[in-house]
Formats: structure tokens, C-alpha cells, sequence
């Protein structure tokens, strides 16, 4: 985990791995630049990371219900954005912070999304945002933002670019510790957008807000999405794990064909994840310790025999971040420096 030494503690998360405590309500995230990173990366296509707690993923769409929601995991730094996933744990002190950087091949996945989203899940401002709010206020908090925001480089680049391209009804971000709302109005008579950004989770800290969005009686349950898992299965021959510039293609995949496959695939699970599975032992608290990772074997691949020649191993198996990233059963089944604070 990148973060100052004095936060490396086992505080509580593990007892939600063991299923000690469980998460009152359903609880979706994507991932910011002080995580686990190689727990997330076992579950970069998305999935559970403990009972009722789901990670997006490093770029993902998913339906609630009827509410569809897309999300993007880290920070932005262009540094990292046109590189490919390379870092393997265990991370030396560079890759341990660019592992959670936003990768052009992720953001370009979510450019494809033209069925309309209900909500959008950033860790990462998008650039600009601060003029659709008040940034007077913000400024009278986070006085150090003003040169960022004249200079138009507070936020990130990327998530700007899909704040226009999808214009969701909400989205939802962090990162810069202070509660900021704003009200997007995608051109005259367009669709509006409005975002909210929270504090950290401290006293005192403006940290929880309740939103209510109109949604059908339910069942409430996390579902995959079908043209997210076309976009997956299209992008996937041009998976980067290297730190070569990535190669995409020229022109928007033709989704049918996918789609297809997607839903042949699919049909048996109800477009459903699979339950929660513990992959390694919880945490200990009266040994004070827990699994050594390096220790560890892969964990099996899920779904990996659909016995249909004519839908793509790179759907029915996970194996497509290759032999040396480890893959984990909860994850979806197709195929100090304190900078980045």
C-alpha cells in the first residue's frame, strides 16, 4: 500500500474479509492511490472483495437494480497514462504508486459506453469541474487550489474527457479531502450532471451525504452489464501488460458480434457474479499476521470451461492477464512520497 508508514496498520477491513462483521448495506467502490493495489489487481475486471463490498474494478459498468453505474479506479498521472499494467507484485517503491495510476487503455474501454449511465464513480476530480460550483468556497477551504484551478490542471484530464463523452445523471468523487458540488450542463437543453466530491472520513469532516435516485422495487442486486462485457471482450486482444505505449484500434469495435457472445456466455448465470470466496486466510489477530502472499498458489480461474468452441476462450476464461498476474474467483468472469495524497 502506498501511503506514510505510520497508516501501515491492520485496522478493520479484515474483519469484513472473514465475514466477522458484515456491510450493512451494499457497498460499491472503485480504487483510489492508497489500497491494496494487489488485492485490486486480482480483481482488475471487478468483483467482491469481501461480503457485500464490490470493487468496479479498474474501469467497469455494472447495474444495481435498474441503476447502471460505470466507474474508473486511481489517479491520473501522464506519466503512467500510456503505458500498460506492468507492475507485478511484490512492488518496488516506484511500481507501488504507479499501479494505481489511470492507464489510456481503461479510459478509452469506457469511451466506447453509449447506453446512458445513472451514475459515474471516480476517485480523480474531473479537470474543470470547479467551474460548474462554487469555487469561491472550495478556495476559502483549499486555498493552495488556486493556481491549479486558473491554470485548468486541478482534476484529471481523463475523467473530464468521459464526463462529456457519457454525461452520466451523477457523478461521484474524492481524492482532494473537501466536499464540492457542482451542476454540468452538457450544452443547451443537454443533459445535466450533477457531481459531489466528499471529505475524508474524519469528525468534523462534511465525509457522508444521502442521495435518493429513483429506482424500481428490486430486487437490489449487482449485475453484470452486457455492453460493458462486449467492450471487454473486443479490447481484450490489445490487453497492455508492458510499459509500451498502447496500440488500440483505429475505429469503434462492432459490438454485435460480441454482444452475442457476451449473452451465450452469460445466459447459465443470470448475468450475475458469483459469491464472495475467501482466497487466502483472514488475518489472525491473536497471531498478528496473516498469509504471506509470496507463499501463496494462484487461485483457480473461474468459469473456464463453457464447452463452446465458437465463443472465445478470452470470455470464458480469465486467463488473459497472463501467467504472471494472479487471478482470483471473486473477480467478474470474462475472459513516502505523499503527491499523489
Amino acid at each position: 500500500m502506498a501511503c506514510p508508514v505510520k497508516y501501515r496498520t491492520m485496522n478493520t477491513f479484515w474483519k469484513y474479509y472473514s465475514g466477522e462483521e458484515i456491510a450493512p448495506v451494499p457497498t460499491i467502490f472503485v480504487g483510489g492511490n492508497h489500497e491494496a493495489s494487489n488485492y485490486l489487481w486480482e480483481l482488475y475486471y471487478g468483483g467482491w472483495v469481501a461480503p457485500r463490498i464490490f470493487f468496479m474494478g479498474f474501469a467497469g459498468v455494472i447495474w444495481f437494480g435498474n441503476i447502471r453505474i460505470g466507474g474508473l479506479s486511481g489517479i491520473f498521472k501522464s506519466r503512467n497514462y500510456y503505458s500498460g499494467h506492468y507492475e507485478r507484485a511484490p512492488y518496488n517503491e516506484s511500481d507501488i504508486r504507479s499501479i494505481y495510476h489511470v492507464r489510456e487503455y481503461d479510459v478509452q474501454k469506457l469511451m466506447q459506453i453509449e447506453e446512458p449511465l445513472d451514475i459515474f464513480i471516480s476517485h480523480d476530480w474531473p479537470r474543470g469541474i470547479t467551474d460548474f460550483g462554487n469555487s469561491e468556497q472550495l478556495l476559502r477551504h483549499k486555498p493552495f487550489f488556486e493556481n491549479e484551478i486558473k491554470n485548468k490542471t486541478l482534476g484529471s484530464q481523463p475523467a473530464e474527457e468521459l464526463l462529456k463523452k457519457l454525461k452520466p445523471s451523477y457523478w461521484f468523487s474524492a481524492h482532494l479531502h473537501t466536499k464540492f458540488a457542482a451542476v454540468v450542463q452538457h450544452g443547451e437543453n443537454g443533459p445535466i450532471t450533477k457531481f459531489l466530491a466528499l471529505d475524508k472520513c474524519l469528525p468534523g469532516h462534511n465525509f457522508l451525504q444521502v442521495i435518493e435516485i429513483e429506482s424500481d422495487a428490486g430486487p437490489h442486486e449487482i449485475h453484470y452489464d452486457e455492453e460493458w462485457l462486449a467492450i471487454t471482450q473486443a479490447y481484450n486482444p490489445y490487453f497492455p501488460l508492458s510499459r509500451k505505449s498502447v496500440q488500440l484500434m483505429a475505429e469503434r469495435p462492432d459490438l454485435g458480434f460480441h454482444r452475442q457472445c457476451v449473452r451465450k456466455c452469460m445466459k447459465e448465470f443470470n448475468m450475475k457474479p458469483f459469491d464472495f470466496t475467501i482466497t487466502v486466510p483472514p488475518y489472525d489477530p491473536t497471531q498478528g499476521k496473516t498469509a504471506n502472499p509470496a507463499s501463496l498458489d494462484e487461485n483457480e480461474i473461474v468459469l473456464d470451461d463453457a464447452d463452446d468452441d465458437n465463443v472465445p476462450d478470452d470470455v470464458d476464461e480469465i486467463e488473459v492477464l497472463s501467467q504472471q498476474a494472479m487471478t482470483n474467483p471473486n473477480e467478474i468472469a470474462v475472459h513516502e512520497d505523499d503527491s499523489d495524497s
